[in-house]
């Protein structure tokens, strides 16, 4: 009896209870829906319009700069590291930390990170991730884009200030995008933060990043619209890009628009939006974005000096970036295997010489960025020593 008992199937269940089933759970689930939704509709809302709207698209160095030095090499190292591009010998020159930091002109915390493309972006995101859950801050990006939102019209630069001006404080958003002023739209201005890298390096990178295989599905899967690029265009090689004189490759000075679209304009997401900042090496541009770098950045990172610019993100942005060095060299591997490209070949010392005919002012503010990097971290140095100077008097 008990065996035939466990051998009986239960009958199936009537088609109308379970088409009723089917229905409570998709209701109720359009009702959680809807109720999460209404809590962050107006942020999704402004940021659907400027993905939407992506395009393809002075003053010069302080006069006292003095040329790059440091301290002693044993108080230049975080976890055994010591920074590259300094001088060993000792300065008579005193830097001020008060006046090279723009963070205590906020009167929010919000950091804004508006970042270049191609300058280790993305190892300094997953940065960042790691450390809002240990410094407590909400971290915000924005979306895959078709494209660099750069000189969008007044209405969409509107509505980006108005959207970073909604996050909570404490709080952090990443985007492509170029300098924006978020006075001149009736909002406090964030503490605005980015990174550099040197600029022939950066074209290069950025040539083969884009032919990257992962690249190429990962902007298929988010844009299914996207044509696949023809083969031959995929196997082009670098040098010989530039010393045939491709279109893609060859980098005119003073032209605005030239339908490539490798972001070779590196000078021009610290410029702003104006017309004149679109132009590729051009001196206005260039000053402008000097200008905007020692007035509204707190800190402009060099990819090529991580160790230096991590200490000066943790001495002049702490709320954001306390425990950053740490973090960082914690998980050093994994950092260094974030967008890796692989395919990339080595160039030539020969072509890139060539290409930096024409880049001049985008390697006079790649210069300027380094060298502000060195009189921050400098400053840090010799506030420590002081410090350290008075511990010992007491």
């Amino acid at each position: 009896m008990n065996r035939k008992a466990r051998n009986v199937i239960m009958p199936p269940l009537p088609k109308r209870f379970s088409e009723l089933i089917a229905l409570i759970s998709v209701s109720t689930t359009i009702f959680l829906f809807l109720h999460t939704q209404s809590l962050t509709a107006r942020i999704e809302e402004i940021q659907g319009d400027l993905t939407a709207a992506a395009s393809a698209a002075g003053s010069s160095a302080h006069e006292n700069q003095q040329p790059i030095q440091a301290e002693d090499a044993t108080q230049n190292q975080v976890k055994g590291k010591s920074p590259q591009g300094f001088q060993t010998r000792r300065t008579n020159v005193r830097y001020n930390v008060t006046a090279l930091n723009n963070t205590r002109n906020a009167v929010k915390e919000t950091l804004f990170f508006n970042r270049v493309p191609k300058v280790g972006s993305q190892t300094i995101m997953d940065l960042m991730q790691r450390l809002a859950s240990l410094n407590n801050f909400q971290f915000h990006r924005d979306g895959t884009q078709k494209g660099i939102i750069s000189a969008f019209k007044n209405i969409f630069h509107s509505r980006l200030t108005t959207m970073i001006d909604m996050f909570t404080p404490p709080s952090t958003y990443v985007k492509h995008t170029c300098f924006s002023n978020f006075t001149r739209h009736g909002y406090p201005m964030p503490i605005y933060m980015n990174f550099v890298r040197d600029p022939i390096e950066r074209v290069i990178s950025w040539f083969y990043y884009i032919r990257a295989p992962w690249y190429i599905v990962e902007r298929k899967q988010a844009f299914p619209e996207l044509p696949l690029p023809a083969p031959f265009w995929l196997k082009k090689d670098f040098e010989l890009c530039v010393r045939s004189g491709d279109r893609e490759c060859l980098f005119i000075p003073g032209e605005y628009h030239d339908g490539v679209g490798d972001h070779r304009r590196q000078a021009m997401f610290f410029c702003g939006h104006d017309e004149r900042c679109v132009e590729f090496n051009g001196e206005w541009a260039v000053q402008q974005a000097k200008r905007h770098v020692e007035e509204n950045y707190a800190v402009v990172g060099v990819l090529e000096e991580m160790d230096i610019t991590l200490q000066v993100l943790e001495g002049y942005i702490p709320r954001f970036f306390k425990g950053a060095p740490q973090v960082y060299y914690d998980n050093i591997q994994y950092m260094k295997r974030i967008n890796k490209n692989i395919y990339k070949p080595p160039v030539s010392q020969e072509v890139k010489d060539i290409l930096r005919q024409n880049f001049t002012r985008e390697i006079e503010f790649y210069e300027f960025c380094k060298q502000r990097l060195y009189n921050q971290y400098n400053a840090l140095l010799q506030l420590r020593e002081d410090e350290q100077r008075l511990q010992q008097q007491e």
